[in-house]
């Protein structure tokens, strides 16, 4: 199999005799090219950007996802979007897990949240749901709550009823660059974890220090396919 090649060729070059141990990243969203650009699909665009900036192919369907395989900060890494649609991420990432024998703590999730500013990133080693359906079915059907996740704030709109709408809708113009900029640093916490560990990436991500804008992020249009494109009512 692909990934046990991956992870055998890790452990060739490492000079040791045990298996490398395998991490997911799960960026969630709804699938699709219609869906692609909005809010409630920063997790997917997060996915992108590590797919990007590591040169994985996130094309592999499997267990309800697309995914690819690569190495990020030394550890064999499978990036998944699953494509279930939001309110049903958890039967995704339950046969990810499974197939591959890779326990919460190894399996980060990342996610939109209409609760924190538009920008903002908060990076947790384990919780509640917190009102995101998305996280909420991860948690339902796995019957696990420790896995690590970052929140990618959008903020929320004036009046609480325009909620599905605001989250199943593109940025606006003047929203993209603090937008883009939040995706590039979940994507950095994402890498940090990796490397470093729960504790070094959440320290780094919830610092909430500003940083430099860079160049915007180029959207990967989501390939379409079946699924419940649920939104995440937040409360």
């Amino acid at each position: 199999m692909w990934l046990l090649r991956l992870l055998g060729h890790r452990r060739m070059a490492e000079g040791d005799g045990d298996r490398s141990p395998l991490y997911v990243v799960a960026g969630l969203g709804n699938p699709g090219a219609d869906y692609a650009d909005h809010r409630h699909n920063v997790g997917f665009m997060t996915v992108n950007e590590l797919a990007q900036r590591h040169h994985i192919a996130v094309t592999k369907r499997q267990k309800r996802s697309f995914t690819g395989a690569g190495v990020i900060g030394g550890r064999a890494v499978l990036l998944a979007q699953p494509q279930t649609g939001m309110n049903a991420s958890g039967r995704s990432v339950q046969q990810l897990r499974a197939a591959f024998a890779v326990p919460p703590e190894r399996t980060l999730v990342i996610f939109d949240d209409l609760d924190l500013p538009l920008g903002r990133v908060r990076m947790r080693a384990r919780g509640s749901a917190g009102g995101h359906h998305g996280l909420e079915s991860i948690i339902e059907v796995t019957g696990a709550s420790d896995y690590p996740r970052i929140r990618v704030g959008i903020g929320r709109p004036a009046s609480r009823d325009d909620v599905i709408d605001y989250v199943l809708a593109p940025f606006h113009r003047d929203e993209r660059e603090a937008a883009d900029d939040a995706v590039r640093r979940a994507a950095d916490a994402v890498e940090q974890w990796l490397a470093e560990g729960i504790e070094a990436a959440m320290s780094a991500a919830n610092a909430g220090s500003e940083q430099r804008p860079r160049a915007p992020v180029q959207t990967v249009r989501q390939r379409t396919d079946e699924g419940d494109h649920g939104a995440a009512d937040h409360t």
